[in-house]
């Protein structure tokens, strides 16, 4: 079984914040968390510090290879960064940043 994941803490939200599946938009110091099965990416963020996790409205999204996955978390912390009610789609994967 192929899989990868990548967590990055400490992501302010810039206003507008991410948008999830559970709880609406979410803002504040978030933790950005993905994995990959080998097929899929599944996005999901947290206030830093809580136990209860979101997914982002979008996910999961197709990724190919380790590497779109990996780009895409990248993508998703820079996207939750800038705000805006980020939401993950397949224009954030891609094989090179």
């Amino acid at each position: 079984m192929v899989w990868a994941s990548w967590t990055t803490p400490g992501v302010f939200a810039g206003r507008g914040g991410a948008r999830t599946d559970e709880a609406g938009v979410v803002t504040g110091d978030l933790t950005v968390h993905t994995t990959w099965d080998g097929n899929v990416a599944d996005v999901t963020v947290q206030y830093t510090g809580t136990s209860e996790w979101f997914t982002v409205t979008g996910s999961p999204v197709p990724c190919h290879s380790e590497r779109q996955s990996r780009n895409l978390h990248q993508a998703v912390v820079a996207a939750v960064r800038a705000g805006g009610g980020v939401t993950v789609d397949q224009g954030l994967v891609r094989e090179t940043t």
